[in-house]
């Protein structure tokens, strides 16, 4: 005899398959992630607490099932074809899950988080996404697997399940229609993103998150209002304060801003004589532990290990946040990350008092150079709007490019061009400033093959190792320039290649490279003191002999020797003011913790809040905020002008 079937409510079957497979995946995220990073205790009450997010986003998935319930006629609930409806929409949902739970994999390979931000940002630019993803992983192999295991698990619960279908009162009607309605406003109600801290350190809070709720609450804090958020001051304090720390800026709310801050002489601290040019090269996820001269043991990259020893190589350099947007935010505008999205990505970001922007008016020729699609993150739009002239891949003749993929051209390609272009305003004369920003350090890592020893793609070391090939390789043609003798180069990362860790904001996994290299104007040499990426574009203002300092929160490096060093880290939510080996951390819902960071480890102790270092942490990211809020950030020729329309695409 056949053995019966168990009969189940369809609902049923969907809510326990969705919680078995986000338990697995919850489990296999922490053999991944290692006992080191995620210890037993707190991997037990991260998996715990996950059960709770996982109920709380079922609680969204069921809704339509519900309504379902609640409304379907009786006469087609009995019918045979909605049998087969049901059992495809199962093989639907389940092969839905294991996507999912692929998906969560592989950001969780690259980031180590569940969905987050750079999700969001990710289901806007599908066309660098899935290009990347498809030439990084056999997508076509992973595909057929889920939709093999699919129909492999529906044959498996079609042989042992059979959905119950008993009849429909008005009572069990209405219950349904409650549950519909309930469940998700109890979900919203009682269900919070924040309460995953509860789960122990930063690893186990992710792994207890769930992918789909940790999204949606991406999508709803995408732009957090710093004034309703975050801990505030008196105004009048708070520019008190940035006045005292000898910050240039005027005070926010003086009526009108100078229109330039004249300095006499500038501060040009050991460079000989004031450059003629700048061009900043920013590079992509560029961790300071990858170069030999910064502690690396790999030699990945011995041509950039080269120019720190022969030019002026700065010690302790932090980035501001975890993106490329925010990189080039503080390295163009220097001031403290905004919470939410970076100010690149912001309607309303045009004439802005960017370096670019305050050059412009004083002769010089700006550019923003980019190996990849310049659309990507609004950088094209935001670099035009405050009077760059840009160059993208686009603009790229095909002659020109060796090799491609979905991110970028290959770096050589892009510094090949970014010398065409600089040869211009040099041939008339004219002062230039030109940002060029990297791409062939990011996923898939490939590049072309036979210039580096180690086989395309190469993965993170391989790409770093060319990317130091192609900038070596451009210094050397540039040498060739009659405009060389007469210009800065300076090389940054935007962001570290990874920013995981213990604690929300983990000190090291901010720390970057940067190179001052002008060998016939500027001294070897090494830069111990603190610095932060806000302060390059006030740097730059005073060694160009340019006006305009005030204008940023950023202090100019060689200018303020006598004064603490401080740097500012943060990533979405959090806002990080690191001074005197205390990072105080400001959070949403008011909330402010402090950090003792060990010297040589970078591990974080929690201290008790300092009120000072409290004060000056709020002055200066409710200042920034309040100041691109207010239109406070524009540049002097536009200081009076209401904001545009936005440019944001």
């Amino acid at each position: 005899m056949p053995r019966p079937r168990i009969a189940l409510p369809f609902a049923v079957v969907v809510l326990s398959l969705s919680l078995l497979v986000w338990l697995l995946l919850r489990g296999t995220l922490w053999a991944k992630a290692g006992l080191t990073q995620i210890p037993l205790d707190e991997g037990l009450r991260g998996m715990v607490l996950g059960l709770w997010f996982d109920a709380a986003t079922i609680a969204y998935l069921l809704l339509p099932l519900c309504l379902l319930a609640a409304f379907l006629p009786e006469r087609w609930r009995q019918s045979r074809v909605l049998g087969w409806v049901r059992t495809g929409t199962l093989a639907a949902i389940i092969a839905v899950l294991l996507f999912g739970a692929a998906a969560e994999w592989l950001f969780w390979d690259e980031f180590s988080t569940r969905f987050n931000f750079i999700a969001v940002d990710y289901l806007i630019y599908t066309h660098e996404v899935i290009g990347n993803i498809r030439q990084s992983y056999p997508v076509g192999w992973i595909l057929a697997a889920i939709a093999a295991l699919a129909a492999a698990l529906t044959a498996l619960l079609h042989r042992h399940l059979r959905f119950r279908v008993a009849p429909r009162t008005r009572l069990a009607r209405g219950a349904w229609l409650a549950a519909a309605l309930l469940l998700p406003v109890a979900s919203f109600q009682f269900a919070d993103v924040d309460q995953m801290a509860g789960a122990g350190n930063e690893f186990a809070k992710e792994l207890s998150g769930n992918g789909l709720f940790t999204l949606a609450s991406a999508m709803r804090r995408n732009e957090l209002d710093y004034d309703r958020f975050y801990k505030t001051l008196p105004q009048a304090e708070a520019d008190a304060t940035l006045k005292r720390l000898g910050v240039a800026r005027q005070p926010l709310e003086q009526a009108e801003l100078p229109e330039y801050n004249v300095h006499e002489p500038n501060e040009m601290g050991p460079f000989k004589r004031s450059p003629r040019n700048v061009v900043l090269i920013s590079v992509e996820s560029l961790s300071a532990e990858f170069l030999g001269a910064y502690g690396g043991t790999r030699d990945l990259t011995p041509r950039l290990d080269q120019l720190a020893r022969e030019g002026l190589m700065f010690a302790n350099v932090y980035a501001t946040g975890t993106r490329t947007v925010r990189g080039l935010e503080a390295l163009s505008l220097g001031t403290p990350p905004v919470p939410g999205q970076a100010i690149v990505r912001r309607p309303n970001n045009e004439h802005l008092a960017t370096i670019g922007e305050l050059l412009e008016h004083q002769g010089f020729q700006p550019y923003f150079i980019y190996g990849g699609y310049g659309y990507f993150d609004n950088m094209n739009a935001y670099f035009a709007g405050n009077d760059y002239k840009v160059v993208d891949r686009t603009d790229f003749s095909k002659a020109s490019i060796p090799f491609e993929n979905i991110w970028g051209v290959a770096d050589e390609a892009l510094f090949d061009n970014a010398l065409e272009i600089l040869d211009q305003p040099a041939a008339k004369g004219q002062r230039f400033f030109a940002q060029i920003m990297t791409t062939s350090n990011h996923r898939p890592f490939t590049y072309p093959p036979g210039r580096i020893d180690i086989p395309s793609p190469g993965g993170r070391d391989g790409a770093v190792k060319y990317t130091d090939y192609a900038i070596g390789r451009f210094i050397d043609m540039a040498r060739k320039k009659p405009w060389f003798n007469e210009t800065l180069f300076v090389i940054v990362a935007d962001h570290c290649a990874s920013v995981a860790g213990k604690t929300r904001l983990p000190v090291a996994s901010y720390r970057i490279p940067m190179i001052f290299y002008a060998p016939s104007m500027l001294p070897a040499g090494r830069f111990e003191k603190m610095v932060s990426q806000i302060d390059l574009p006030p740097t730059l203002i005073d060694v160009l002999g340019a006006q305009g300092e005030d204008h940023y929160f950023g202090e100019s490096i060689f200018e303020s020797a006598e004064r603490p060093p401080r740097a500012f880290i943060s990533n979405y939510q959090e806002l990080g003011y690191y001074k005197g080996g205390i990072l105080t951390v400001l959070s949403p819902k008011k909330k402010v913790d402090a950090f003792r960071i060990d010297q040589e480890t970078f591990a974080a102790t929690p201290a008790e809040v300092d009120p000072a270092l409290e004060r000056e942490a709020i002055a200066f990211y409710q200042t920034g905020a309040r100041a691109f809020k207010r239109n406070a950030l524009r540049s002097p020729a536009y200081a009076a002008a209401p904001a545009g329309p936005s440019r944001l695409r």
